[in-house]
C-alpha cells in the first residue's frame, strides 16, 4: 500500500508540474521565433547531421567506458543500454529512465547484478561530477546568473554522495576483479562526451543567428544538464527549457530567442532519443524484451548417439477421441521401415471413446494419459516413451488420417542415413488432396511465421503432423507447454543445433471427427509459448541414450518392450 501511494504520489507531482510547465509555456512562447529557428534549423540538414553525429559519438564514449569498467559487457549491449535510458529519461517522470541502463544489461547478458551495478553506479557518478565541474568551471558567470543554479548544483552533489555511499555497501559484495574503474580513461571520456554532446545546441544556436563559442555552448550544455538531475517531468519538459534559457541569456542572447533555441535543442535530443532509444530496445539481440527470434550463431551439430543393428524405428501416435480412425492408422503403418523393425505407440489422452481399444486390437503399444492434458504432452510423453526403446529413429504422427502412414520411410530415411536430425514432413512440398481454404490459408501465414522466427527460408510447412528424429534429437527435444508442439518444437531442436530436412508427403483433409484447432484459443495459447520457448535457457544434450522407465501401459496380445 505504501509503495502504491508513493508511485501514485510521484504521478501526481509530476503530472502537475507538467501542466504548470505547459501552461506557462503557452503564454510566454513566441510562436514565429520558435519557428524561424525550427526552419533555420532544417534547412540546414548536414548541421544538423553533424550535431546528431557528435551527440551520438558522446554515448559511443560512455558505452566505450562501460565496457573497460564492466569486461564481459559486450560494447552492443553498453550502447543498447545507454540509449534505453535516454528513452525511458524522456517519456518516464523523476528520471526514472536511470533504472533502465542496469536492467537492460541484467535482462539481456548474463552478467551478475553487483558488478552491473557498481559499475553503472560508478561511471554514473563520474559522468554527474564531469557535468558539475563544467557547469562550476567552464563559464562562471552562468553560475551567478541565478539562485536556482545553486541549488541544483547542491542537489547533484547530494546525488553524489548518495551514490558514493552505495557504491560503499556494494564493495564488499562485489568480486572486485570483475569491476574495474581505469580513472584516467573514464574521466576523459566523461568530459569528452559532454563536450560532444554540446555540439547540439550550438548547432541549433547556430542556425538561429546566435553564434556561441564552443566554450560556451559547453558551458550552456553543462548548466542545463546540472539543472535536470532534479527534474520530475518526462523529459524534464519546462525545468530543461528554463535552465538553457537562463544559461543562454548569461552568454547575451536575447531571452525569446534563447528560450526558441532551448525548446529546438530539446526537441532535437528527444527525437533522436526515442528514434535510437526504439532500436536499442531491440537491437542487438536479445532485445530489452528477451528474443524474438533464434539466434544468428547456433550450437554446433550434437554428436549422434550410437545405434545397435537391431534398433527398431519407433512411431508414435497421440490420440483424443480418435475410434473411428486410429485402428486403421496404425493397421496401413508396414512392419519394417528401411529395413528396421516398426515399433507403434498410441498415446491415448484420456479419450473418453474407444480409441485405445481401437488401437491396441490394431496392434499398437498403448500408453494411456491420467486424463486429456493436451496435444503438447502427449507428444512430450510419446518422445520419452520412444526413446526408452534405444531407437534408430522416432517417428511422429497424427491419428486423424490426414497423413498417409505409408510415407513414413520417407520421413525416416534421412534420419536413418545421419543426413538429419529432424525431419518435417511437407504437406506443401508435396500432394495436398484436399485442405480448407481457410486452413490453406492459416497454416501459409504461421508457415512464413516460423520461417522468420527461425531464421530458416527452407521451412515449408511449420504446422506438419508428421516427423522424425534422430534417438538424440528425441531424448533432448522439449514441448514447453501442452496445447500444442508444432512451433515450439521446431525452435527448440533448430536452437539446440539438430540438423534440419523437409520431405514432400501426401495430404487429405480428415474425414472424421474435429480438429482441436480453433485460430483465436491457437494463438492465445501458442505465441507467449513461442515466446517461452525462444528465451528459454538451453538444456545440454543428454550424454547418453539410457532409457527413460516406462509407466502406464496397455499392451496388445503378444506386445512389449525390449529388455
Amino acid at each position: 500500500m505504501r509503495n502504491r501511494a508513493v508511485r501514485a504520489a510521484r504521478v501526481t507531482v509530476g503530472l502537475a508540474v507538467l501542466a504548470l510547465a505547459v501552461a506557462y509555456l503557452a503564454r510566454v512562447v513566441d510562436g514565429g521565433a520558435l519557428a524561424r529557428v525550427a526552419r533555420a534549423v532544417l534547412a540546414d540538414p548536414l548541421g544538423l547531421a553533424a550535431a546528431l553525429g557528435c551527440y551520438a559519438a558522446a554515448f559511443g564514449l560512455r558505452a566505450w567506458s562501460w565496457r573497460l569498467a564492466l569486461p564481459g559487457l559486450g560494447l552492443g549491449q553498453s550502447w543498447a543500454a545507454l540509449h534505453v535510458s535516454l528513452l525511458g529519461n524522456h517519456v518516464l517522470p523523476l528520471r526514472l529512465g536511470e533504472a533502465l541502463r542496469v536492467t537492460s544489461v541484467l535482462r539481456r547478458t548474463s552478467l551478475p547484478p553487483g558488478p552491473v551495478l557498481a559499475s553503472a553506479l560508478t561511471l554514473r557518478a563520474a559522468d554527474l561530477l564531469a557535468v558539475l565541474l563544467l557547469a562550476l568551471v567552464a563559464v562562471p558567470e552562468l553560475v551567478l546568473a541565478g539562485r536556482w543554479l545553486w541549488a541544483a548544483a547542491a542537489a547533484l552533489v547530494g546525488a553524489l554522495v548518495v551514490g558514493l555511499c552505495w557504491m560503499r555497501r556494494l564493495r564488499n559484495r562485489v568480486d572486485r576483479p570483475v569491476v574495474r574503474v581505469p580513472p584516467v580513461r573514464v574521466a576523459l571520456a566523461a568530459f569528452g562526451a559532454w563536450a560532444l554532446e554540446a555540439a547540439v545546441v550550438w548547432e541549433v544556436a547556430r542556425a538561429a543567428g546566435q553564434a556561441l563559442s564552443p566554450v560556451e555552448a559547453v558551458a550552456v550544455t553543462a548548466a542545463t544538464i546540472a539543472a535536470q538531475t532534479v527534474a520530475v517531468t518526462p523529459g524534464g519538459l519546462g525545468s530543461y527549457e528554463a535552465a538553457a534559457t537562463a544559461a543562454l541569456a548569461a552568454t547575451g542572447v536575447p531571452a525569446g530567442a534563447g528560450f526558441a533555441i532551448a525548446l529546438t535543442t530539446h526537441a532535437v535530443k528527444t527525437a533522436y532519443s526515442l528514434a535510437v532509444g526504439a532500436v536499442g530496445l531491440c537491437w542487438p539481440e536479445p532485445g530489452y524484451w528477451g528474443r524474438l527470434r533464434l539466434p544468428k550463431r547456433l550450437p554446433p551439430r550434437p554428436a549422434p548417439w550410437p545405434v545397435a543393428e537391431d534398433a527398431p524405428v519407433v512411431a508414435f501416435i497421440p490420440a483424443y477421441n480418435e475410434e473411428a480412425v486410429v485402428g486403421e492408422v496404425v493397421r496401413r503403418l508396414p512392419e519394417r521401415v528401411c529395413g528396421r523393425r516398426l515399433v507403434t505407440l498410441v498415446i491415448d489422452d484420456g479419450s473418453t471413446d474407444a480409441s485405445a481399444e481401437r488401437a491396441a486390437e490394431a496392434g499398437a503399444v498403448v500408453l494411456r494419459q491420467p486424463r486429456n492434458l493436451g496435444l503438447g504432452a502427449a507428444v512430450r510423453r510419446g518422445l520419452v516413451e520412444a526413446v526408452a526403446y534405444r531407437p534408430a529413429a522416432v517417428v511422429y504422427l497424427d491419428a486423424d488420417g490426414e497423413y498417409f502412414p505409408e510415407d513414413i520411410e520417407r520421413l525416416a530415411a534421412p534420419v536413418l542415413a545421419g543426413e538429419a536430425d529432424y525431419v518435417v514432413g511437407s504437406r506443401f512440398a508435396g500432394e495436398i488432396r484436399r485442405m480448407l481454404p481457410h486452413r490453406r490459408l492459416g497454416n501459409r501465414v504461421l508457415t512464413r511465421w516460423v520461417r522468420w522466427l527461425a531464421r530458416r527460408p527452407d521451412i515449408t510447412d511449420g504446422q506438419s503432423g508428421y516427423r522424425a528424429f534422430a534417438p538424440r534429437a528425441a531424448a533432448h527435444a522439449e514441448v514447453i507447454h501442452d496445447y500444442n508442439y508444432a512451433q515450439v518444437l521446431t525452435l527448440d531442436l533448430l536452437g539446440k543445433g539438430y540438423a534440419y530436412r523437409e520431405v514432400p508427403i501426401r495430404y487429405s483433409f480428415r474425414e472424421t471427427g474435429a480438429s482441436f484447432v480453433k485460430l483465436g484459443r491457437y494463438l492465445r495459447k501458442v505465441v507467449p509459448a513461442v515466446y517461452r520457448e525462444l528465451n528459454a535457457p538451453q538444456a545440454p544434450p543428454p550424454p547418453s541414450a539410457e532409457p527413460a522407465h516406462p509407466v502406464a501401459m496397455v499392451r496388445p496380445s503378444g506386445a512389449g518392450r525390449p529388455a
